[in-house]
């Protein structure tokens, strides 16, 4: 299918996939049975210029915003979708800086997480707040020019590996959801530590963390934002993020398929290849239909945000000013629903597509030493984190009702 990409855009993608097949391949199982982070492809993702494809030129990246995230991250996941959680968990911890962070905050931070010199990460989630981020407890006190942190969260992704947190306190625990603020924190800094790592069904080439703070001082200036803002960064951040969650969906979905149609054409039961069984056929259109309709939604999706945020985010460049505040003032809409659509249906595509490659590969599509399975055990989480597909559902019908009523109100004036 003909995307309309650019140049660029291209050659990210095929850029994306060499690599994904040269380097990622070749060593994807010893890091999913090891638990190993693989910094030896994260140097060669560097090399490339892989981390910085979706930040500012003028911060050291290419200049792109989500469609070229979604590029690489698909391409990447088509070989293992843990290693590619370094770029994407990268991302999710970056996207906050680019678009809440004041133009000091951008300087700061972004050319070293465009470079992949420093990896990022984000950390919302504790044991009591999971999809009610409201339920927040880690606390953050200001204290003349600091704010003292102390409490905990977890199944934070690059946890130990990234050197850039972005993560979310309470700062007035009277105001509930409207007491939440969002702060960048520093591998090293003193107060914060690393807890439990996670032993994961898939994904296991990424770390999972848990993240310790113990009256860990972290220097005003690290406040993203304003203080009580932390809900509008977490959401607007997923109305940016999660196209980048149906891109490594889409690849993991896109990876079982081929390595199944290889598989498929080759095997032969009672004389024939059982590529040539009808049974085996109709799950293979069924598998390839549900791909590239996912494909369609995501890219159409990244396109059309891209366009509307990107002159904001030029905006805020030139002017030393932050990108939020210059998309509330050009008028740019909230993709709540949009990037929800895109994470719903490929994380339930690429669990259909992975559950059904493992079916049509048989006995062998369920041993580790085959790839398929550990396609299927990586697509579960798709479905779990930066909200689950019910949260997902919850928020786009309430988008829908809101647009549906807004429709409403202007055909009665």
């Amino acid at each position: 299918m003909d995307y309309d990409l650019t140049e660029q855009q291209n050659d990210i993608r095929d850029l994306a996939w060499q690599l994904a097949k040269q380097k990622i391949k070749p060593v994807r199982e010893h890091y999913d049975q090891t638990e190993e982070y693989p910094w030896p492809i994260v140097e060669e993702l560097r090399k490339a210029d892989l981390f910085g494809v979706y930040v500012p030129e003028a911060y050291g990246g290419l200049g792109g915003n989500t469609l070229e995230l979604v590029l690489v991250v698909e391409q990447l996941s088509r070989a293992c979708g843990g290693i590619a959680l370094s770029v994407a968990a990268t991302g999710l911890g970056t996207i906050p800086i680019i678009f809440f962070g004041n133009a000091e905050q951008r300087k700061r931070w972004l050319p070293e997480l465009a470079s992949g010199k420093r990896l990022g990460a984000f950390a919302l989630t504790e044991p009591g707040a999971g999809s009610d981020a409201t339920a927040t407890k880690c606390t953050a006190v200001l204290d003349g020019d600091h704010y003292v942190v102390n409490g905990q969260k977890n199944f934070c992704t690059n946890g130990n590996a990234a050197d850039v947190y972005t993560f979310f306190a309470t700062t007035n625990p009277k105001r509930g959801s409207r007491g939440l603020s969002a702060f960048v924190v520093e591998k090293g800094t003193p107060g914060f530590s690393f807890g439990k790592k996670e032993q994961k069904m898939g994904i296991r080439a990424s770390w999972t963390y848990d993240l310790v703070f113990n009256n860990c001082r972290i220097p005003k200036a690290n406040l993203l934002y304003k203080e009580g803002y932390g809900l509008f960064v977490a959401q607007g951040t997923f109305d940016l993020s999660r196209p980048g969650v149906a891109s490594q969906a889409l690849g993991i979905a896109q990876g079982a398929l081929d390595e199944t149609m290889d598989y498929v054409r080759v095997r032969k039961q009672f004389g024939q290849t059982i590529a040539s069984f009808q049974a085996i056929q109709h799950m293979l259109a069924d598998c390839g239909t549900q791909i590239e309709a996912s494909r369609a939604l995501l890219y159409c999706t990244a396109k059309a945000l891209d366009k509307a945020v990107l002159p904001a985010v030029a905006s805020a460049i030139e002017k030393n000013a932050v990108v939020f505040d210059e998309m509330n003032r050009l008028e740019v809409k909230r993709w709540t629903k949009e990037s929800g659509m895109c994470k719903v249906m490929c994380s339930d595509t690429a669990m259909r597509v992975t559950t059904d490659c493992v079916q049509m590969c048989g006995g062998i599509g369920y041993m580790r030493d085959f790839p398929v399975e550990k396609y299927m055990r990586d697509a579960k989480i798709t479905q779990i984190y930066e909200g689950t597909n019910q949260i997902q559902r919850n928020e786009i019908a309430m988008m829908m009702i809101k647009e549906a009523a807004s429709k409403a109100r202007e055909a009665a004036a």
